[in-house]
């Protein structure tokens, strides 16, 4: 195998790169990716970068030097548009094509946008975006944020601490019920309540009104909320269209590009990393697919080095998801799964605290550990998660409070 190509370059495609190169692969590695911009990190872009306390040059993941050494061939500001694999080619869409022997699919996930066409209405995924809703809060004294998920609780957060007055609409009765249970969610509730943010649970925006510009958004209870600036947090869909035709299976719906164990899709030296894969776990019921960044970097890690290795060395991905958020000076941190759960028990500190370990269990078994201002005992009970651990034996391994 001398020609590896990388689409997409993002966390997993760097990581990707940067795994290929560790295991020893001296051959031409491609990176494509369809921003102009070096890749960059896009957690700080919903934190600090909104509140104003990060710059541009600072989400570089990689200085210059540290891209050189990689001796990547850098296809920036280009996006593959098609995935021969019998001609053994990438083509991208200046009408180029790229030699390949081996693939690592990586190109990650796209906010989905909300039916409109009025100016105000911003989505948060790319670094284009996040410059867009910075310059839009120094024009704007209020904002309405439409879904409460990580994105959307974070640009909540970001825009009070910016000085703006807010309203967070969710359709579900509680934040961030997509990824945890309600009886914890609720927590989350009384956290923006005490930073005086407008909530407006359980009810879905019917629509956004205004003339050119957005003016009001329009609850599907008939109720309207003034606003010329929107941000909608809706979640993301796997970039995957390109695909077509390409024999890579694609889970239904937007599902992602599916794959085994291994991180390998249904053609043979095509493997797939990042928010887009789609794969079997053992110890979550079936298969998952994580738009996390932590899970970005190790899964591709693990595809690049299969990729490499053949049938008989490869490595099974089978990780404790992780993920954190950083709302009102606040770390939440989440491992493995939070929702659903059929037992919540909160093993340290106190939720009125505001400072708690929870315990999540489901068919007697513990699925999720999550934390908020606790980092050091959250990250203690990773292991727990590693193998099958009962909720009975997880509970007998609670530390005595500090």
């Amino acid at each position: 195998m001398r020609d590896i190509v990388i689409a997409g370059a993002g966390m997993a495609g760097l990581h990707a790169a940067e795994a290929l190169r560790e295991a020893g692969f001296d051959g031409r590695l491609t990176l494509v990716g369809d921003e102009p911009r070096r890749p960059y990190s896009r957690p700080p872009l919903s934190k600090e970068f909104l509140t104003g306390k990060g710059a541009p040059a600072t989400l570089d993941l990689r200085q210059d030097a540290e891209l050189d050494a990689l001796a990547l061939d850098l296809r920036l500001g280009r996006a593959a548009v098609a995935l021969r694999p019998g001609e053994r080619a990438l083509e991208l869409d200046d009408g180029s094509s790229v030699r390949a022997d081996g693939v690592v699919i990586a190109t990650g996930a796209r906010a989905r946008r909300p039916a409109t066409g009025l100016a105000g209405v911003h989505v948060l995924r790319t670094a284009e975006d996040a410059a867009a809703v910075r310059a839009a809060f120094a024009e704007h004294e209020r904002i309405v944020v439409v879904g409460a998920g990580f994105v959307g609780a974070e640009v909540a957060a970001s825009a009070r601490t910016a000085g703006l007055a807010v309203t967070l609409v969710e359709a579900a009765p509680t934040p961030l019920t997509r990824v945890i249970d309600p009886r914890v969610g609720r927590v989350f509730t009384e956290l923006h309540r005490d930073n005086k943010v407008d909530l407006r649970l359980g009810v879905g925006v019917a629509g956004f009104e205004g003339d050119d510009r957005v003016r009001r958004v329009r609850l599907a209870d008939g109720t309207a909320i003034e606003a010329s600036l929107v941000v909608a947090g809706l979640g993301a869909l796997p970039n995957t269209e390109w695909l077509a035709g390409s024999g890579v299976a694609l889970a239904p719906g937007a599902g992602g590009v599916l794959c085994d164990e291994y991180c390998a899709t249904s053609v043979p030296g095509v493997y797939a990393a990042g928010d887009l894969a789609n794969w079997p776990h053992p110890r979550y019921g079936g298969r998952i697919r994580l738009e996390h960044w932590t899970n970005a970097g190790e899964q591709a890690g693990v595809a690049a080095r299969n990729l490499l290795a053949g049938e008989g060395a490869r490595q099974a991905f089978t990780p404790v998801p992780y993920f954190w958020s950083d709302q009102y000076g606040m770390k939440i941190q989440l491992l493995g799964q939070a929702a659903p759960a059929d037992t919540v028990e909160v093993v340290h500190g106190s939720a009125e605290d505001r400072k708690f370990v929870a315990f999540l269990g489901r068919d007697g078994m513990l699925v999720g550990v999550l934390g908020l201002r606790s980092t050091p005992k959250v990250m203690r009970y990773r292991r727990l998660l590693a193998e099958p651990t009962t909720w009975a034996a997880a509970l007998a391994e609670v530390s005595p409070p500090a």
